[in-house]
């Protein structure tokens, strides 16, 4: 299954975009971003499904939490930037 990963700054900027994604019904988990997206220190980020990213944009736009950076899953496990 293809999903979504929001990049966020911090622990509790994952924290605010989940729960804005769950109290408008959108499915949403957040975990320590792979390694290979991470960058310098430690982020997080929040996974959503593929067909749950338009709502997820609206929804995170509406309530000024823009996610940092956009990444989806590749095939092979790795993961690809997606530029809005």
């Amino acid at each position: 299954m293809l999903y979504y990963l929001f990049q966020c700054r911090s622990l509790t900027y994952a924290q605010r975009t989940a729960a804005a994604l769950e109290r408008s019904g959108i499915t949403a988990h957040i975990l320590r971003s792979p390694k290979s997206i991470a960058g310098e220190g430690c982020s997080h980020s929040v996974k959503v499904s593929q067909r749950s990213l338009t709502a997820a944009l609206q929804v995170l736009h509406r309530v000024g939490l823009d996610p940092k950076k956009i990444f989806i899953t590749a095939g092979d496990g790795s993961y690809r930037e997606v530029l809005m």
